[in-house]
C-alpha cells in the first residue's frame, strides 16, 4: 500500500510518501516539505503565534493535496517538540483538526527516541550489536541505547539546533562569549544523562540521524547525497572538532556555501555542531556512522508491524 507520513517538526513540515507492506522495506515515492521553523515562531509566553498557526494549516492542506495526488491510502500525522512544548499546544492541535481534518499525534521525546532507534536497528540489523543512537532535531536532541528493537534507555533533551540558535546565538556570526555560554549549557545538559547510559556498557556501533549530522558529515568529507543511500558515511570527532571554530567564525551566508549545507539550515549549523561535538566527547565517541533512516521511517515501520500482527 502507499502510506504518507506527515511530520510536523520544529524546522519543517514534511510529507514522506512510501510504498510499503509488512515484511518489506518502505520505498520512498515522493517528498513534499516546507520550512516553517515553528520552534522560532514562539512568542514571549511560549505560544506559537497566530501567523505561525495559519502557516502550519496552509502547509498541512498542501501536504494533504500532495498525498491525494500521489494516491496515498493512509496518512500518519505526528508532531514533535515545537508543538509538544508550545504553551498553546491544545489550541494549535484543535485548530489544525478543525480546519484540515488532521488529528496530529504529539510524540513525547522518549517516543521520538524509541521510534528513531527502531528505524536505525532495522537499517543496520542485529549484527550491529549494541547501538547508541544520536538524533539532533530543530527542537531537541534524542539519545537511545540498546541491543534489541526497543532501546534500554531513551532520553530527549531540549538541545535542538533551531531552539539553541534562537535562544543563545543572536549574532551573525555570533560573538565568542555567546558561543562559549552555549557550549557550557549543552555539555552540562548532556553530562546529566551519561550515567544513565554508561551502566549498560560500551556500544558496539554509534549511529547518528538527522539533517544536522548529515550536513556535518558532508562538510567533513562524507559522500554527497547523490551517491545514494547505501554509501557508508562517517563523522569523526577529530574532524568535527576542527570544523567547530571554523563554523563559529562564519556568517550564515558563508556556511550556506559549504558542501551539502542548505541555505535554510546554515544559520543553525553551529549550534548543531556544538551539540554533536558535546555528545561525541561526553559519550567517548571517536567516530559514528550516519543512518539515512530516522523518525519518519520509524513511524512507518511501527505501523507496518501493527498491520502485520492484526
Amino acid at each position: 500500500m502507499r502510506l504518507g507520513v506527515l511530520d510536523v517538526g520544529s524546522n519543517t513540515v514534511h510529507l514522506l510518501v512510501v510504498d510499503a507492506h509488512p515484511g518489506a522495506r518502505p520505498l520512498p515515492a515522493h517528498s513534499h516539505k516546507a520550512e516553517l521553523r515553528l520552534a522560532q515562531l514562539l512568542d514571549e509566553s511560549g505560544a506559537i503565534d497566530s501567523e505561525g498557526v495559519d502557516k502550519l494549516i496552509a502547509v498541512v492542506h498542501e501536504c494533504l493535496q500532495a498525498a491525494e495526488d500521489k494516491g496515498v491510502e493512509d496518512v500518519l500525522p505526528f508532531a514533535t517538540s515545537a508543538v509538544r512544548e508550545a504553551s498553546n499546544a491544545d489550541d494549535v492541535l484543535a485548530r489544525v483538526q478543525a480546519e484540515t481534518g488532521v488529528e496530529l499525534q504529539v510524540l513525547t521525546g522518549a517516543e521520538e527516541a524509541r521510534l528513531t532507534f527502531l528505524a536505525v536497528r532495522r537499517w543496520f540489523g542485529w549484527s550491529a550489536g549494541k547501538l547508541l543512537v544520536l538524533d539532533i532535531g530543530g527542537g531537541s536532541l534524542e539519545i537511545a541505547y540498546g541491543i534489541d528493537e526497543e532501546p534500554d534507555a531513551a532520553v530527549s533533551l531540549p538541545l535542538g539546533a533551531g531552539r539553541l540558535t534562537a535562544g543563545w546565538l543572536p549574532g551573525d556570526p555570533p560573538d565568542p562569549e555567546s558561543i562559549r555560554a552555549l557550549r557550557r549549557h549543552v555539555r552540562a545538559q548532556i553530562a546529566r544523562t551519561v550515567g544513565e547510559f554508561s551502566r549498560f556498557g560500551a556500544p558496539d556501533h554509534v549511529v547518528a540521524t538527522s539533517k544536522t549530522f548529515k550536513q556535518l558529515a558532508r562538510i567533513a568529507g562524507a559522500a554527497r547525497s547523490t551517491e545514494g543511500l547505501y554509501v557508508q558515511r562517517e563523522l569523526k570527532r577529530e574532524s568535527l572538532e576542527a570544523w567547530v571554530p571554523q563554523l563559529a567564525g562564519m556568517s550564515a551566508a558563508q556556511r550556506a556555501e559549504l558542501p551539502g549545507v542548505s541555505e535554510g539550515r546554515a544559520g543553525q549549523l553551529l549550534a548543531g555542531a556544538l551539540v554533536a561535538e558535546g555528545a561525541m566527547d561526553l559519550f567517548g565517541v571517536e567516530s559514528l556512522e550516519v543512518c539515512p533512516w530516522a523518525l519518519r521511517e520509524g513511524v512507518i515501520l511501527r505501523r507496518l508491524d501493527h498491520m502485520g500482527s492484526a
